[in-house]
């Protein structure tokens, strides 16, 4: 393919990806928003290939067998199962990052001298050492989000100290890297930051607490994007450092928006995260423990029934249940008694920014009554029902009455102002965070236990 052709197809991919970005802002979008980046992909992928002289055998087989890993996943993973998904999709841009770069640095045919020479090592080393912490903090990530890995933070002694030795160790190496790899050496000290940024990447994702996962899934999605485009210097691909620029900037944002909204400093999630002090989560104070009262599915279809205004809040509960479709049954079902039914979303509610909205969007809740937490938390005192399905720390009320509490200063959707508020869990387990409710034990608090999607058959059942 000529150069100037390949040139169009990279700027006409670009702006695919722009828009792209644009569209996955808002729900009603979003669907064409996947529909641009997945054209961008498409033109981007036919003119890189358009480009290659040599091995497009291997290259053909390595798309045969990517596509279809992407495929079969795509079939097979549930929605509730995305935030484990994408983090595990960005240890794979990590992971390339750091064989391109290798690769890179092993190529005999590329020859650069004094300024030049300086640049294009540092670029390599970069790449790989964004592209380790990438990789590494990413499949730490997977095992957290998937329960397989606990959600109480590890708190090492001294482990400030340990990742300013780890920094310090990247600065040295990379000294000696770019000294080296000028008379053909550089392999030794390329591969001892391999192992650091292997090693920060598990203890930076490892100190972090389960409330804070939001905030992690974006901040490896920028790094992801960092790492893309530490890649596009080292190959001079110009479509892979402004996409890479794209990615890496649009999920820093999203982790600054993530922090805003649970009231918290990056560098405090970084630090370590929700409930590191306890590691087993506190208990409630003693004054605000007492008797929690249980519901039967009948007596909460009862309370819907009579009511004029609902308000529904989802959580991880809810995705873990799939609980998201008979959701929306009862919706429809009250929706057609003239009740007002509407849906309060926390932005990090579940483990993936966005996590709610998409399960509601493929359950089909009518977007228009779908509220964020800062357009709905003034009407709580007009709520008959605040129905609660797998939220705990999301409308925890210690985060605004105990200033001790690890949450402290979270905003959080006050349901507890309501006229009751019903609460649907498996048992009184703190939430993710491992910090205890009060909201249990108000007075005007509901309990329904058991599995949601059950618990809510039966609701709808009764209505």
């Amino acid at each position: 393919m000529y150069p100037g052709l390949v040139t169009v197809s990279y700027i006409g991919a670009t702006i695919l990806f722009i828009l792209a970005l644009g569209g996955l802002s808002h729900p009603e979008t979003a669907r064409r928003g996947n529909l641009y980046g997945m054209v961008g992909m498409f033109m981007a992928l036919v003119a890189t290939i358009a480009g290659i002289t040599a091995n497009l055998g291997i290259l053909i087989g390595g798309l045969v067998i990517g596509s279809s890993i992407g495929l079969i996943l795509a079939r097979r993973v549930q929605m509730t199962q995305m935030p484990e998904l994408v983090a595990i999709l960005h240890s794979l841009v990590g992971l390339a990052a750091v064989l391109v770069g290798y690769a890179n640095f092993m190529d005999t045919t590329v020859h650069f001298a004094g300024v030049e020479h300086t640049i294009h090592a540092i670029e390599t080393y970069l790449g790989v050492l964004i592209g380790g912490i990438t990789f590494s903090g990413s499949v730490i990530a997977f095992g957290k989000l998937s329960g397989k890995i606990g959600g109480n933070p590890m708190l090492l002694p001294g482990r400030h100290w340990l990742n300013l030795g780890l920094l310090l160790g990247t600065f040295w190496a990379c000294k000696m890297f770019v000294e080296q790899s000028g008379n053909g050496g550089g392999l030794v000290p390329l591969m001892i930051m391999t192992g650091i940024a292997l090693l920060f990447g598990i203890h930076m994702v490892m100190a972090i607490g389960g409330a804070d996962m939001p905030v992690v899934v974006s901040m490896l999605n920028s790094y992801s994007g960092w790492a893309a485009a530490a890649t596009g210097f080292m190959l001079g691909n110009d479509l892979l450092i402004v996409t890479g620029a794209l990615v890496g900037s649009s999920g820093a944002i999203l982790s600054y928006i993530m922090c805003r909204a649970m009231n918290r400093k990056f560098i405090a999630v970084i630090a370590g995260g929700f409930g590191t002090t306890t590691g087993g989560g506190g208990a409630a104070k003693e004054g605000e423990q007492g008797e929690v009262i249980a519901l039967e599915a009948s007596e909460v279809a009862d309370l819907l029934r009579e009511s004029k205004e609902i308000m529904i809040i989802p959580g991880y509960g809810m995705a873990v249940a799939q609980a998201q479709h008979i959701v929306c049954e009862i919706t429809k079902t009250l929706r057609a008694k003239k009740i007002n039914v509407r849906f309060g979303i926390h932005p990090v509610a579940g483990r993936m920014p966005g996590h709610m909205n998409v399960l509601l969007a493929e359950a089909k809740v009518p977007y228009d009554i779908v509220f964020e937490m800062d357009e709905i938390n003034g009407d709580f005192p007009k709520i008959d029902v605040a129905i609660v399905i797998g939220a705990n720390d999301i409308v925890n009320p210690s985060a605004q009455t105990d200033p001790d509490s690890p949450i402290a200063g979270m905003p959080v959707l006050e349901c507890w102002k309501s006229n009751t508020t019903i609460v649907l869990k498996r048992s009184m387990a703190t939430g993710y965070a491992g910090v205890q409710n009060p909201l249990f034990f108000k007075e005007n608090t509901r309990m329904l236990f058991g599995d949601a999607r059950k618990s809510l058959d039966e609701v709808f059942k009764s209505l």
